[in-house]
């Protein structure tokens, strides 16, 4: 093997190396826009719910915060998972909190605890967090393809 080979071979080793590195730092669920979103939803929905009848306390109120405090704990424990299967599975999940959210928010205005407005801001957010966990959702499953 020539001299221009063996250092070829370890600028391709350094190099792989580098990317695998940044790969590694770049990804934590602190660094995805979902995760960051879904935080801020939650902090919105306990600012809404601030104002839920105190009867509610331990029912619907509850079950909102329960539910979307779900939606980021469920990205941040899957990508804490061994491999892209499970991380996809916890995505799922968040997508069912998501929902049960949605849900919640419905019959919170049926029963007049919050505004239609109130309601159009709630559903455009859910709505941007769950097509930001459905792209995740898609490149897991490119990638798992590869």
């Amino acid at each position: 093997m020539s001299r221009e080979e063996q250092d070829q071979g370890e600028r391709k080793k350094k190099a792989i190396n580098y990317q695998n590195n940044m790969e590694k730092k770049l990804r934590t669920h602190k660094d995805l826009e979902v995760w960051k979103n879904s935080v801020l939803f939650v902090t919105d929905v306990y600012k809404i719910t601030k104002s839920f009848p105190s009867s509610e306390i331990y029912g619907l109120t509850n079950q909102i915060r329960r539910a979307s405090v779900s939606i980021p704990s469920n990205i941040a424990e899957g990508s804490a998972r061994n491999s892209d299967k499970e991380y996809i599975q916890f995505l799922y999940i968040s997508l069912g909190s998501l929902s049960e959210v949605e849900t919640q928010f419905i019959i919170s205005f049926n029963l007049g605890f919050i505004n239609d407005m109130v309601l159009t801001e709630v559903t455009e957010k859910l709505l941007m967090i769950k097509a930001q966990l459905m792209g995740l959702i898609k490149y897991l499953k490119g990638r798992a393809s590869e």
